[in-house]
């Protein structure tokens, strides 16, 4: 009997009766399936941190929500929904302006780390700067500057986290699921406690915010930056990324005119247009003597019912719209979205307003997770920086419509006029952008058949 073939597939040996055997085989791919295991165990790690820097950036902002009336005033400015809807304004204003600009650089750059716990710390800065402006006394007009700054700086903590959860492997609708639980749950805790603390003091939620702000950059050091190369999808060719041929503008250029992404950018823009209707009017209706007449600590709370379900349920919705597709979960979310925040401004009694909004939460998390999937769905890994920061900068033109609207509504028409038309909105963004979801994202599975062809 001869020797083994030198040139025989080291992978297949055979045993001396002649047959095959492929248990090296078997351990080569045992193997594989193992490292594969692990560096899904890995992202499962870093899944968590940046979850919790989300969550802390978010807390940091919604602390100071409930207790806008009177932190106003103490900024220097008079009593009133205007006042208010200037503050919000101010920061959501930078948001608009900054999302791409971090994120094109840190596609760049190649890094998103470093950017990260820059714009955290310096948004801590901005907001003790905050606080310490009514012993100074320059006036409101210097309260919304530094409010504009912080927001330029806090945009790139907040964007790029999302960002490198994108980068992370698992499925997308489960790493924007974490994304929006840790928002949710954010805009919870920020909520409650934000309400909780304004009542002892207008500023007690600043300082706060500065504190949440300092922890999330320093834990945003601990993880692992990856920046869109180390869980490139298969296929993907990042070379030209990685020898510096993509330049700023080109980044954002090859982000913009990705065929469909307008779609999931054109929902974010209209839910978080929802989202800051109910930070500013929401915050005014509950408190409001003429309505319930709540505490700033009752209006946090009331405002938690709403995202205490968008938080929990974000991740199962995010891994739903893996297995059916985002179809259902963005176009059903939305019309239900756009009915329920209609029923809270026109719910007769306290008690039926507060069941609405746990139902505006739900519908929230439904959407919210698989229009973020979208744009992950959409963009190559080497852009996914400025995508990101292009769906921020509609989320934020969303928040600032939402101000503007609710504000301006409110204080033409009253309460019941503005909820109707920002849930009209909803529903008429659902409706006409229908078959563009469709086109772009079809239902898989039975659920997800029967909403995509039907």
């Amino acid at each position: 009997m001869s020797d083994a073939d030198p040139d025989a597939d080291p992978a297949v040996e055979a045993d001396g009766s002649g047959r095959v055997d492929a248990s090296v085989d078997s351990d080569q791919a045992a193997a594989v399936d193992g490292d594969q295991a692990a560096a899904v165990d890995g992202d499962a790690g870093e899944r968590r941190r940046l979850g919790a820097v989300v969550l802390a950036v978010l807390i940091s902002q919604v602390l100071l929500y409930p207790g806008v009336p009177d932190l106003v005033v103490a900024l220097g400015a008079p009593a009133g929904i205007d006042a208010g809807m200037w503050f919000l304004v101010a920061e959501f204003g930078a948001f608009v302006t900054f999302a791409v600009v971090w994120g094109a650089l840190s596609d760049v750059l190649g890094t998103r780390v470093p950017l990260i716990v820059a714009g955290a710390l310096g948004g801590a800065a901005s907001y003790v700067a905050l606080a310490s402006l009514p012993g100074l006394g320059p006036g409101f007009e210097a309260a919304l500057l530094v409010r504009a700054v912080g927001g330029a700086l806090t945009i790139g903590a907040f964007s790029l986290s999302i960002t490198l959860l994108m980068d992370l492997r698992g499925g997308n609708g489960r790493n924007m699921g974490t994304a929006g639980l840790a928002i949710g749950l954010g805009a919870a805790v920020g909520s409650v406690v934000g309400g909780a603390l304004a009542d002892l003091g207008a500023l007690y939620p600043v300082y706060a915010g500065a504190v949440m702000l300092a922890a999330a950059g320093l834990l945003a050091a601990t993880v692992d930056d990856r920046a869109g190369t180390g869980s490139a999808e298969p296929g993907v060719d990042s070379e030209a990324v990685e020898s510096g041929d993509v330049g700023f503008g080109a980044v954002i250029a090859r982000a913009r005119t990705t065929p469909g992404l307008l779609v999931p950018l054109a929902f974010g823009f209209v839910d978080r247009l929802t989202a800051g209707f109910f930070a500013l009017v929401g915050v005014y209706y509950f408190q409001d003597p003429s309505t319930f007449g709540l505490s700033a600590a009752g209006a946090g709370a009331t405002l938690a019912l709403f995202f205490v379900p968008f938080a929990l349920l974000q991740s199962p919705f995010g891994a739903l719209s893996d297995r059916i597709g985002r179809f259902l979960p963005v176009v059903a979310g939305s019309l239900a979205y756009g009915v329920v925040t209609i029923g809270v401004g026109v719910a007769p009694a306290y008690p039926i307003a507060a069941s609405l909004m746990v139902l505006v939460g739900v519908c929230g998390a439904l959407m919210a997770p698989a229009t973020m999937a979208l744009v992950t769905d959409l963009v190559e890994p080497e852009v996914r920086g400025a995508a990101m920061g292009l769906f921020n900068v509609f989320g934020s033109l969303g928040f600032l419509t939402g101000f503007l609207i609710g504000g301006s509504a409110t204080d033409a028409f009253g309460y019941t006029p503005a909820f109707l038309a920002v849930g009209g909105l909803e529903l008429a963004i659902a409706i006409a952008l229908l078959p563009a979801v469709r086109s772009i994202s079809p239902g898989t599975g039975v659920i997800g058949r029967l909403g995509a062809e039907g």
